[in-house]
């Protein structure tokens, strides 16, 4: 077996955001460069640092309020990650851009994009494949939508996505706890299981609501979870180590 430390952090684009007044009096964050974004990445990557897989979500391309730096890439040169790729998902007329994001210490066989179903487009899951054979490794990353139909449905397509992996994780933000009814069709169709316990990443300054999740499959093993702060974003990171057999790394 080989532990592998994971990481899944919405990183609001680098914002700040302590408390709930600030999302109208800190509005213009998401909109303008201005702040202390590239601080805040620096410490987001710090954070990475420490990890070999990261998914990333809210992740800024390359936009106006990002002063058109794709901060995916940004991450994996400060951290020292040997790979990364992102899955723009989103864009508000090129003030604003939001994407899903992987850095990683070893180097996917291949990474796939795939569009969410949901009311209102703009959402993604992206997968990473590691190691050969039906018992490779899948990673996926996704950012779910806030409405319980739309998540059922995005839910329903990450499913068949998994489903013939028996080595998968799936990270990002749920918008939703792992009980929640439109949760049950993912863990009736993979492997996937609930979390062991619940560690609350919502919101960051007063921790309430377990919306952040990685949930693993097959023979991969929990060795850990728990929250940290990803610089000033209104959620924490949820970081968890697992043990991977080594077969399902194997190239």
């Amino acid at each position: 077996m080989r532990t592998l430390r994971l990481l899944s952090a919405n990183i609001q684009a680098g914002s700040s955001t302590r408390r709930y007044s600030d999302y109208v009096t800190r509005s213009w964050s998401h909109a303008l460069p201005a702040g202390s974004k590239r601080s805040s990445l620096d410490t987001i990557a710090q954070l990475a640092s420490g990890h070999d897989i990261v998914g990333l979500q809210e992740s800024d391309p390359g936009s106006l309020r990002s002063g058109f730096t794709n901060q995916t890439r940004y991450l994996a040169q400060r951290a020292g990650f040997r790979f990364w790729t992102h899955q723009p998902n989103r864009s508000v007329g090129g003030v604003a851009s939001s994407a899903n994001g992987l850095l990683s210490q070893i180097e996917p066989v291949r990474t796939v994009e795939h569009a969410l179903p949901g009311r209102i487009k703009g959402r993604g899951v992206l997968l990473a494949h590691f190691g050969y054979g039906d018992h490779g490794l899948a990673v996926a990353v996704a950012h779910l939508s806030l409405g319980a139909r739309s998540r059922m449905a995005q839910l329903a397509f990450i499913a068949e996505l998994l489903q013939d992996h028996p080595n998968a994780v799936l990270m990002g933000d749920f918008n939703c706890l792992a009980d929640q009814p439109e949760m049950q069709v993912l863990y009736r169709a993979t492997g996937l299981r609930p979390p062991e316990c619940a560690v609350p990443t919502f919101p960051s300054w007063k921790p309430q609501r377990a919306i952040d999740h990685i949930l693993i499959s097959g023979q991969l093993r929990c060795a850990g979870a728990r929250a940290v702060p990803a610089a000033f974003s209104d959620h924490l990171a949820l970081a968890m180590a697992i043990d991977v057999p080594e077969s399902a790394l194997r190239a």
